[in-house]
């Protein structure tokens, strides 16, 4: 292990010899009080740009109106401390237009990296080509606008984008959990999602409680993801924004390589935020690769020693480097996000419980805030209705496009049930392409309910 690694904080003089010591903490750094505010004693207020002494002006900032601001805060003081996930039924002002399953699908934007990496032979580059693509898609998570919580049974198909073919499926509602299966012809992508959060006034930790594993086809290598947990500062006082300090490890399981990535958390005045440094490892856990960026803007890397030294005669290499973005989105999306929202990436035949068609995600998309948090509340209700339907029945749910295995796997944040794809799916989507059935998708009344009967 190179003595300056960043698992182990070690020393030295190296490429990141200061990366341990240099790491400026949030806390009493950039965070202070709302003081002198009856009724918000103890909240905290960070300014990514600045430092404590502008904390009190940044809390005046944000999207909220003092009243909503005010309501929301008496409606979810009594929450800190607690898991949020879905307990609590939250406005569409803080939304966007998109589902959570959606979400899942932005890791396929640059599906092209693990094409890179089962195409080559050097397998420390596979995981240089690999852990890129993890990186690529927190330009996306950056976003401050909450998805839509999928209903149970809710599905998402993406097709036409890089020959990759992808469906998701909302697979528990108490635990919220989806399962998400992408696949062409160099990899497939399996994710089981369960995710875990700790409300702490006017921030919340999200920790992603999941599974992520990657199949590269030609070897058969299977790598496994674990992300770090996810920080989301100033949801009532100030500008809100996201942070994801720690680790990332990527591991190849067929070989024991490995990917540690440090996400630096964000500093004074703005200081290691974004920044992204690390190594790949062989299986005896000697440096092989360094790897350097920031995650919102590229990638880089290059051959180094057992030290962890760059090697004489080499040089950085870009290996990622961000598409460009829309300017002045309302939501901040990309244009693949736009992609995703879009039925330009629907398949044939699209299944009338896709994400695209929840009447209160298009009223937002079109602006009519009213329009959907009425269409909101409705479909939460009918839901509700159908889990009453069930238990007066006996009946479980079970998902049509993935199957729970008897797999309980640990993670940093809790233990995981593990579901499957199921391969029904791919049967689906052979037969939807080859019908003739060529209904306009925009036309298709979103239906992802198991009891067709009950009142709306």
């Amino acid at each position: 292990m190179a003595p300056n690694d960043p698992k182990n904080g070690g020393g030295g003089s190296g490429f990141f010899a200061s990366l341990a010591s240099t790491i400026t903490t949030l806390g009493s750094a950039m965070t202070k009080s709302v003081n002198g505010m009856v009724g918000y004693e103890g909240l905290e207020v960070i300014n990514p740009e600045g430092s404590t002494d502008d904390a009190a002006e940044e809390a005046s900032r944000g999207r909220w109106k003092q009243e909503d601001r005010d309501g929301y805060w008496k409606m979810m003081q009594k929450y800190i401390g607690s898991d949020v996930t879905s307990m609590v039924t939250l406005p569409v002002i803080i939304f966007e237009p998109m589902t959570m399953l959606q979400k899942m699908a932005e890791l396929m934007e640059y599906s092209h990296l693990l094409e890179l990496a089962d195409k080559t032979d050097d397998p420390y580059l596979r995981m240089v080509y690999a852990s890129s693509w993890a990186i690529s898609v927190y330009y996306a998570f950056q976003r401050t606008w909450k998805p839509f919580n999928p209903i149970l049974g809710e599905t998402y198909e993406m097709a036409n984008y890089n020959g990759v073919n992808f469906i998701s499926e909302q697979v528990s509602h108490h635990p919220p959990m989806s399962a998400g299966h992408a696949e062409n012809e160099y990899f497939t992508y399996d994710c089981t999602s369960k995710l875990k959060t700790k409300f702490l006034g006017n921030s919340i930790d999200v920790y992603p409680v999941g599974r992520t594993r990657v199949t590269l086809k030609r070897d058969g290598v299977v790598l496994d993801l674990v992300p770090p947990l996810t920080k989301v500062h100033n949801l009532i006082f100030g500008r809100t924004w996201v942070d994801s300090p720690g680790e990332m490890i990527m591991t190849n399981l067929t070989t024991g390589d490995k990917v540690v990535l440090y996400f630096q958390p964000c500093g004074w005045f703005g200081s290691g935020r974004y920044e992204v440094d690390g190594y790949v490892y062989n299986a005896s856990e000697e440096p092989k690769i360094l790897m350097t960026g920031k995650w919102n803007e590229s990638m880089s890397y290059q051959q180094c020693d057992g030290e962890g030294e760059p090697l004489p005669g080499t040089e950085l290499k870009e290996v990622w480097r961000l598409a460009d973005a829309p300017k002045d989105d309302k939501y901040q999306y990309t244009h693949f996000a736009h992609k995703i929202n879009s039925f330009e990436t629907a398949p044939k035949k699209l299944l009338p419980s896709d994400s695209r068609l929840r009447p209160d995600r298009y009223a937002l998309e079109m602006g009519d805030m009213s329009k959907s948090g009425y269409e909101k509340s409705s479909m939460e209700e009918r839901q509700r209705a159908e889990k009453r339907t069930r238990e007066e029945k006996g009946q479980s749910f079970t998902p049509k496009w993935f199957d729970i295995t008897e797999e309980v796997t640990p993670t940093p944040w809790g233990d995981l049930e593990v579901y499957q794809f199921n391969g029904k799916y791919s049967e689906h989507r052979e037969a939807a392409d080859n019908s003739e059935d060529n209904t306009d998708p925009k036309s298709i009344e979103f239906n992802p309910w198991q009891f067709q009967d009950l009142s709306t």
